[in-house]
């Protein structure tokens, strides 16, 4: 189960609003332990359990990152995975479709194929008019 389009595009933006929300979270902890007059123990205790990480740390991180993987050579950055699927029939070696891809798509692909190798479409059922 959970594998409709609908289900996806919700866990998709509930991770992008976690992010989003993650550093307002942050904030109203460490308010939250501020308020207590014993804060200092507190978010000693708490600096061992969560990373606190500055937004402008963050950033900074993620364009030396930018910077490293423009700098990488192309090769090394595919994965094993890329290699081994066929791009235009996306069947892997063994004659699998990726997981993500719906049956109907497979099938959609999978007729396009036999319709090359033989030659001519197979007729699709339903009322001719």
């Amino acid at each position: 189960m959970a594998k409709s389009l609908r289900s996806k595009w919700k866990r998709k933006m509930r991770a992008e609003k976690r992010k989003k929300n993650a550093p307002k979270e942050l904030a109203r902890l460490k308010q939250a332990l501020s308020r207590d007059k014993k804060a200092d123990t507190v978010m000693g205790d708490m600096e061992e359990i969560v990373t606190v990480v500055t937004a402008d740390k963050i950033k900074k991180q993620t364009e030396v990152d930018m910077v490293e993987v423009e700098s990488e050579d192309v090769t090394e950055g595919k994965m094993d995975m890329d290699s081994k699927r066929n791009k235009k029939s996306m069947l892997d070696d063994n004659g699998q479709y990726p997981v993500w891809m719906n049956q109907r798509q497979a099938k959609k692909l999978k007729s396009k194929r036999m319709a090359k190798k033989t030659g001519q479409a197979k007729k699709k059922k339903g009322i001719a008019w």
